[in-house]
């Protein structure tokens, strides 16, 4: 009598529900099936390898999308991470080699303040005794001169002496300003002739020799002087202007070389008139520019 193994022996796969061991789960004796677990065993090791590896490339692919997401929508909504968006377009930029320019100026050549009193068509400012030596005294260095008596005149004649009186009419005088200052026991008068002309006040200049004086002004507390004493004079011109200074001691003594305050009284007064006429041509040429 046989025992039957109760039908044909069953497969077992792993995978399969219900499947059973390739060995009986009595003790009948027999010794399981080594090669068959090992093989079994094999293959679902290579299943789970291949489940790990897809997996893995599908969580990859998933992370990398989701990285890219994250770069296109930063891209898309953040304004601010991108600064070339508010340059110019490359048109729009200037040149590396583009020089700039710019329009040609030029500032206008200064006035000469001299061509201002150089001839009687520029020189039209109001003139006079007090406009052309104002105050009433002059300060030059530590000196301190004076104001004393004016005269004002268009006889050029009155206010000259000795040769000058000729030398001024020749050359055509038209005015003659005088005025006198004092320190201490020295006076010196000033006389301005005016021409029309530079070349004519130039000319009168240099026709004046030792004898071509102008005339003492005296009057008030300025007592007479340079009269029958000898003083120290003084020719010179600026423009259309002629200027001279006589120079003596109020109580009638000569002045001589030695005299170096009659001199310098002197000096004084001729600088004071020449800086007076250069003035006045200054002014004059200011007043013109801002025309």
């Amino acid at each position: 009598m046989s025992y039957g193994q109760g039908g044909p022996q069953s497969q077992w796969d792993p995978w399969k529900p219900n499947s059973q061991q390739p060995w009986a789960s009595g003790d009948d004796g027999r010794t399981p099936d080594w090669a068959a677990l090992a093989e079994a065993s094999e293959t679902r090791n290579k299943r789970r390898r291949l489940f790990l590896i897809g997996g893995g490339a599908l969580a990859t692919l998933a992370i990398g999308t989701a990285v890219a997401m994250a770069v296109v929508s930063a891209n898309g909504s953040d304004e601010a991470s991108r600064p070339t968006a508010s340059l110019p377009a490359t048109a729009d930029l200037p040149s590396a080699s583009t020089d700039p320019s710019f329009a040609p100026t030029s500032a206008p050549p200064p006035l000469d303040p001299k061509e201002f009193v150089a001839a009687e068509a520029k020189d039209t400012a109001p003139n006079g005794p007090d406009l052309l030596f104002p105050g009433t005294q002059l300060t030059m260095g530590s000196a301190v001169y004076k104001k004393g008596p004016k005269a004002d005149s268009t006889t050029c004649t009155t206010g000259a002496a000795g040769t000058l009186a000729k030398v001024l009419t020749a050359n055509g005088c038209t005015r003659i300003m005088r005025i006198t200052y004092t320190k201490d026991d020295l006076a010196v008068t000033v006389g301005v002739a005016v021409f029309d002309t530079e070349a004519q006040a130039l000319k009168a200049k240099s026709q004046a020799d030792d004898r071509s004086i102008v005339k003492a002004l005296t009057g008030g507390d300025v007592k007479a002087f340079c009269e029958g004493a000898i003083c120290r004079s003084t020719t010179n011109s600026y423009g259309r202007y002629a200027y001279f200074t006589i120079t003596g001691f109020t109580n009638g003594k000569n002045v001589t070389t030695k005299d170096t305050a009659a001199f310098t009284t002197g000096d004084d007064l001729a600088e004071f008139a020449f800086q007076r006429i250069r003035q006045r041509g200054e002014a004059q040429a200011s007043a013109a520019a801002d025309n």
